[in-house]
């Protein structure tokens, strides 16, 4: 029986052993703002309440998977009058988000299309398995924005890809392409377009039908090995570099320019 809950921001439901969480934000290409993060990390419990659960197939509405942290509804805009323990606070909503998603218990599979920026790319990278189709555009233009990469970034991307490869994706702020995605191992499959999320619901009944427990196991042992080489989360280390990056003269300056360089490509 088919299992719904209601968010502002996202879509969720389980049927049996197979659930989906669609990032529900079309008309801004999925960005992700403050809600979407606490309703992310409200989701994941969410799923591993359900005991039957197997896998679940992470995508976006629309026509893109994910367009990175929403610069309108940024989760560290909390204003400067609040208070530095709620400011922190509001500073650890990605990585709390992202930690959620990448500790459920079912195997999760992000079917990307489109953009996935920055956050985005973040978002990919916390799912166990990733397709992602022919279209899809990936980069990460946080260090172009004056602020680094927060959210758990920089350990899961130098988990994925290494710590040269990672240096230069953030630093440059380049795009990369499905095929050089997977080519240093950050997707497992590149499919077309239109067979995307026939790809992931293949993917993800051939995980239902293997038994459950060595599975589970494989997932947190994996997992568990991660960890133990450093490369886990930052705690409250990025959330408070985000923090005093995004006040600075430079930074805010860096982000007027993006913005700018942004509205002037949709008009041309």
């Amino acid at each position: 029986m088919k299992d719904t809950r209601d968010f502002e921001t996202i879509r969720v439901d389980v049927d049996g052993a197979l659930g989906r969480l669609t990032l529900n934000r079309p008309e801004r290409l999925n960005a992700v703002g403050a809600t979407m993060l606490r309703e992310l990390a409200q989701a994941a419990h969410w799923f591993d309440e359900h005991s039957e659960l197997r896998v679940v197939i992470v995508s976006g509405a629309g026509r893109s998977f994910c367009a990175g942290a929403d610069l309108k509804d940024s989760p560290v805009a909390v204003g400067e009058r609040a208070s530095w323990l709620a400011r922190r606070e509001a500073g650890q909503l990605g990585l709390r988000a992202a930690d959620a998603l990448e500790n459920m218990h079912a195997v999760t599979i992000a079917a990307v299309h489109g953009y996935s920026v920055g956050g985005g790319v973040v978002l990919t990278a916390v799912c166990d398995l990733r397709i992602a189709a022919e279209d899809a555009s990936f980069f990460i233009p946080e260090v172009e924005l004056g602020i680094p990469l927060a959210w758990g970034g920089i350990p899961r991307l130098v988990r994925e890809i290494g710590p040269a490869l990672t240096k230069e994706l953030v630093m440059t702020c380049r795009r990369f392409s499905p095929a050089e995605a997977k080519a240093i191992g950050f997707i497992n499959r590149v499919v077309p377009a239109e067979r995307l999320m026939a790809e992931a619901e293949q993917l993800a009944n051939e995980l239902i039908a293997m038994p459950s427990v060595p599975v589970a196991i494989t997932k947190e042992h994996v997992n568990a090995v991660t960890r133990a080489m450093g490369v886990g989360s930052t705690a409250f280390g990025d959330g408070d570099a985000l923090l005093s990056a995004i006040g600075e003269d430079e930074s805010r300056a860096a982000a007027r320019l993006y913005r700018e360089k942004a509205l002037g490509k949709k008009k041309s």
